[in-house]
């Protein structure tokens, strides 16, 4: 069973913001076999702990009123050894601050910054939460992919705001790709997306969820309200496809993803 890694700067835990947690749990429950635990109110405003196999995996939050316009959607969180120098460090190298750093009681402190080609992505300085406790198992997170407009800016951020030791994997102007780490140490990606993104879709992270069988796993998603976006496709690291749940947020499945990644399917 893959132990996750925590190193600074690697994504450590994934959030869904819906407008309807209890769809969403119907549905995860169902796709992922997932079970669910909800946080005190006053204490943690009714987060809800998605767990796999008795481990936590992921977190599900209700999209307050005032975020209605927005679309519901998946997070990835990037480990920091401190939010506020993270967030400021973001600022200085062309990026921005959506949520400001916050405590969260006995966990730890997140903020939620977009990067210098406008993706939004979570940071969080852990305590007593280090991070999602299952990965590249069935029904946990396999691999967490930025698809962005500007790709040498974006390599350059999370370089210098993140310290990512990168590696690349392809620079071909059909496919260039940039991961954290190298071969099966690799945590993330960086894809350019420049040539296939529409123009009023921003540049964003995508989270990959490990399946024992792509198909299968449609098949039984579908009938519950999700669509299929793009895919099922085989690549060299699994049969991938692109699925909206039932309120329209995005996500991808991978089977057999042997080195516990996936890349994208372009």
């Amino acid at each position: 069973m893959p132990t996750p890694e925590y190193s600074n700067g690697a994504p450590c835990w994934i959030d869904l913001m819906t407008s309807d947690t209890e769809k969403a749990k119907s549905f995860y429950g169902t796709v992922f076999g997932w079970t669910f635990q909800t946080g005190d109110e006053e204490k943690y405003g009714g987060y809800i702990t998605a767990w796999k196999n008795g481990k936590s995996v992921a977190g599900i939050m209700q999209k307050q009123a005032d975020m209605a316009a927005m679309p519901d959607v998946w997070s990835t969180y990037l480990r920091s050894e401190d939010a506020a120098a993270t967030a400021q460090a973001a600022t200085e190298h062309g990026g921005q601050v959506y949520m400001g750093p916050m405590v969260v009681p006995e966990q730890g402190s997140m903020a939620m910054i977009a990067d210098a080609s406008g993706a939004a992505v979570g940071v969080w300085q852990p305590a007593e939460m280090k991070g999602f406790e299952l990965a590249a198992e069935e029904g946990a997170p396999a691999w967490h992919e930025l698809h962005t407009k500007d790709y040498a800016a974006a390599v350059k951020f999370y370089q210098d705001v993140f310290g990512w030791d990168t590696d690349v994997m392809s620079d071909t102007p059909e496919f260039r790709y940039t991961t954290l780490g190298a071969g099966r140490a690799a945590k993330a990606g960086i894809m350019d997306a420049s040539g296939y993104l529409p123009a009023g879709v921003p540049s964003h992270w995508q989270v990959y969820f490990a399946v024992k069988d792509t198909d299968a796993t449609i098949s039984n998603a579908v009938p519950l309200g999700a669509q299929v976006i793009d895919g099922p496709d085989d690549t060299p690291f699994g049969r991938i496809a692109t699925l909206t749940d039932p309120t329209g947020a995005t996500f991808k499945i991978v089977a057999d993803t042997g080195q516990g990644q996936a890349t994208a399917d372009a």
